[in-house]
């Protein structure tokens, strides 16, 4: 890979469990994430702490996942709670190769029982002045929800991220009805990797089967050379979801 070029993933880890919930899974994620040799990742449904799991699971980490993930690869981490509970907490995180300069987490939540935020850092490529926006997303499940969301979305980008910067907003975005298209390309001039290669969205959900097209990688101020939903055989029982991965030229 050429010194300008970024191998974005962006993967909802369904906490660390399989589809069924019975299997505890973060182990095998972890290999398969140091395989696909990312540069950044953008998580959904990370662990950030669990008071019982680790009684009851063997191998469940004495560090938060998302330290546990990023250990000797990406140095550079942000974490932010999405859902708080009694026994602990979820959340969005964006794990870096290179520095994060800054991050903020925006709450986007318009109902307590379902916690939602947009995770926005700010990362200094080595070869570049030029600052690397990346905004990680776990949007609603419900059409109104989302609908707010996408305005604060915009509104964010519009206040925070300069017109000419390169920019990534990416997760999941539980956007069955087809919402984000109109909303990021006409307001954002945001394109999608997979669509932009391939003419059509990628199917991500569920992970044994993807149907729904539920995960995307939208970008501005850089061009897409690949995206792709990593081979199937390693990825279907690891999580509910697929994920997706991007390379790109600045």
């Amino acid at each position: 890979m050429s010194q300008n070029q970024l191998r974005i993933l962006t993967y909802n880890l369904h906490k660390g469990f399989n589809t069924s919930n019975r299997e505890f899974t973060l182990h095998p994620i972890r290999d398969a994430l140091v395989a696909t040799n990312a540069d950044i990742m953008l998580l959904q449904e990370i662990q950030g702490a669990h008071s019982e799991h680790g009684l009851t699971h063997q191998h469940w980490p004495k560090e938060p996942h998302f330290e546990f993930l990023a250990s000797d690869v990406w140095p550079h981490y942000a974490y932010a709670k999405n859902a708080v509970y009694s026994v602990g907490h979820h959340g969005n995180a964006i794990l870096s190769k290179y520095p994060l300069q800054s991050w903020e987490n925006i709450n986007v939540s318009p109902f307590t029982w379902a916690s939602r935020s947009l995770l926005h850092g700010e990362i200094k490529l080595p070869w570049s002045d030029e600052v690397l926006h990346i905004i990680c997303i776990h949007l609603g499940l419900i059409g109104m929800e989302r609908r707010r969301q996408f305005v604060t979305l915009c509104e964010r980008i519009d206040a925070h991220v300069p017109h000419d910067a390169p920019l990534i907003v990416a997760g999941d975005f539980n956007d069955w009805a087809g919402q984000a298209e109109k909303r990021l390309s006409q307001h954002l001039n945001l394109k999608e990797a997979f669509r932009t290669l391939h003419n059509r969205y990628a199917r991500t959900w569920p992970s044994w089967m993807p149907v729904l097209k539920m995960d995307r990688i939208y970008y501005r101020g850089m061009e897409p050379i690949i995206c792709e939903r990593p081979p199937h055989s390693t990825w279907n029982r690891l999580s509910d979801h697929a994920p997706l991965l991007a390379s790109f030229e600045l």
